[in-house]
């Protein structure tokens, strides 16, 4: 992916999304010519010159500054994870770090182990391109045999968008693929020279029109922790939480559970699809 293109046109959506009363800025004028603030009323607002801005926003973030970065973040009102990934679009990334990026992620046996012994429990570990880098017999229950697919198929993103089933077994359809259009960039602005990522984004890019669209919103967000409504094609219908636990020394891989309210109907329907065989779970459940 091109970093300058992808910062320009970071910078030019938060800009759009902004009007000059949400900043405490007169509206001048009936007719605008473009969507939200302008650059020079951005600048103002960052105490930085038009020109200035005008250049970093046409992709030339070298050699700027953390504090012009600050001051930008705050007149776009970026939040935390918006402002992470403007400074990982403005900041050229180094040898070591592109070389890393082109490298397979692998999951340790330690934690497929911790996994199978969360009884009761869904789980499962992504990695920086939501690949699906393991996962426990209840969560292949809940959302698919992830081992029985090929491993280019153990993919989030791929079966949320491509898989039709996907949209029967989240209830909330729309707000799950939003939220993982959002990490997936978010790991795009970290990783711009992955190539396996890239051809992630072109694939999803020319078969989904739904994704087209969420990708060139720009939006980005941690994967962190609420609640998923499915409708699974055995059980029915189950309200789980959810808890996205970063793990510190395995680099961009998370683990993901899921847990029902003890006492509940959900909690009640888990325990039923855990008392079958990942096996007998037809391939809807994908």
């Amino acid at each position: 992916m091109d970093q300058r293109s992808e910062l320009s046109e970071f910078l030019r959506s938060r800009r759009a999304r902004l009007k000059p009363e949400d900043v405490g800025l007169p509206e001048l004028g009936r007719h605008r010519r473009v969507p939200g603030l302008r650059r020079e009323e951005l600048a103002q607002l960052a105490g930085v010159s038009v020109a200035y801005y005008t250049r970093l926003e046409q992709g030339n973030g070298r050699n700027v500054s953390s504090e012009v970065l600050e001051a930008i973040a705050r007149a776009l009102r970026l939040s935390d994870t918006e402002i992470a990934h403007l400074t990982h679009l403005a900041s050229p990334k180094p040898k070591k770090k592109r070389a890393a990026a082109a490298r397979p992620q692998r999951m340790r046996a330690e934690l497929q182990y911790l996994i199978d012994a969360m009884d009761g429990v869904p789980a499962y570990v992504l990695g920086r391109r939501l690949d699906v880098l393991g996962s426990n017999r209840l969560a292949r229950a809940l959302f698919g045999d992830f081992n029985a697919m090929p491993p280019a198929e153990r993919n989030m993103a791929r079966m949320v968008f491509l898989d039709i089933n996907s949209r029967d077994l989240y209830t909330d359809w729309e707000c799950k693929a939003t939220e993982l259009v959002s990490v997936l960039r978010l790991f795009a602005g970290c990783y711009p020279d992955d190539p396996q990522l890239s051809a992630l984004v072109g694939e999803l890019s020319v078969k989904s029109e739904e994704f087209r669209t969420l990708w060139a919103a720009h939006t980005v967000s941690d994967k962190g922790h609420g609640v998923k409504r499915l409708h699974h094609p055995l059980v029915g219908a189950l309200t789980l939480s959810y808890e996205t636990l970063q793990l510190p020394s395995d680099h961009d891989q998370s683990l993901i559970t899921f847990h029902a309210e003890p006492g509940s109907p959900s909690a009640e329907t888990l325990r039923l699809l855990g008392a079958w065989g990942v096996n007998e779970v037809p391939r809807a459940s994908r």
